[in-house]
């Protein structure tokens, strides 16, 4: 009887071992779809998240042949495209923001590895300052609780970079409502307000702020997904986070959480493949 538990034990982490391998590699398209009155024409955006220095294919060769097919507006990141490692290389993330901000329009919305980075550089030994600037001579410049408007769509985007003590282990921190209108300031009531905010814990507190539309990550899908369960593990170790994946709504808030496209701790993925999601903003008929 032991003996045929632990074999059943053992082909079962093998087959999680497997469909990991794969699924580490592999990349699907999800396509989302919001109608806003105040959008004034049609928007097309791709969202990427938590590459974490991953690499699709030689220099993300796949991944940009898949946005390529697309054919974008802009691009949003929702952060965490390197991983907050002392001495390690930074290439794949910044020659993929290099190559897309030859292409497109990229609104980068930070996240707590970016943030990491900044507040401890001694640590990092200048990883910060190296990413940033490669960013700048890209032409990129980071959102950092702060607003641009695209007039073309009556799109505002506004980029979220809340404090550490956002993202503590084994429970969500409370936020004070006056906490957003503090840092970011005062969303657009007449433009349809978009917010990059990499952590999706804080939904409900982004919807009331004001955001019509939230784009986050930072939650890898749950690292394993299971079928009715979903996402099985948080970054912040809490069990089948109520936020693990897909599109959500709260009263006239939209969000659409990231599974994203690489790992960093816990090197798994399994049955939870990598994603590059499509956005088509539209206007209300």
């Amino acid at each position: 009887m032991i003996k045929g538990v632990l074999v059943f034990i053992i082909i079962i982490v093998v087959i999680c071992l497997v469909v990991s391998a794969i699924d580490c590699n592999r990349l699907v398209t999800v396509e989302y779809q919001i109608v806003s009155d105040k959008l004034t024409r049609p928007c097309r955006m791709v969202l990427l998240s938590d590459l974490h220095n991953k690499s699709f294919g030689t220099e993300n060769k796949k991944l940009l042949e898949k946005i390529d097919s697309i054919s974008p507006d802009g691009i949003l990141v929702a952060g965490d495209m390197l991983t907050a490692t002392k001495g390690k290389d930074f290439t794949p993330a910044l020659s993929l923001m290099k190559k897309l901000a030859a292409r497109y329009k990229i609104y980068y919305g930070m996240g707590n590895h970016e943030y990491r980075l900044r507040l401890y550089p001694e640590q990092y030994e200048g990883m910060y300052d190296s990413y940033m600037k490669g960013l700048a001579e890209a032409g990129i410049v980071p959102l950092i609780n702060e607003n641009t408007y695209l007039p073309e769509y009556n799109l505002s985007i506004c980029g979220a970079e809340i404090d550490r003590c956002y993202y503590k282990r084994f429970h969500k921190q409370p936020m004070n409502e006056a906490y957003l209108p503090k840092i970011l300031g005062q969303p657009r009531k007449d433009a349809c307000q978009l917010l990059i905010a990499h952590n999706p814990a804080y939904f409900e507190e982004y919807a009331a702020w004001g955001a019509d539309v939230v784009v986050s990550g930072h939650v890898h899908g749950g690292i394993m997904r299971l079928p009715v369960l979903g996402g099985v593990l948080s970054p912040n170790l809490t069990l089948f986070p109520k936020y693990d994946g897909g599109s959500f709504t709260k009263v006239c808030s939209t969000m659409i959480l990231s599974r994203g496209l690489g790992t960093h701790t816990i090197p798994l993925r399994i049955f939870n493949p990598g994603e590059l999601i499509v956005i088509d903003l539209k206007p209300k008929r």
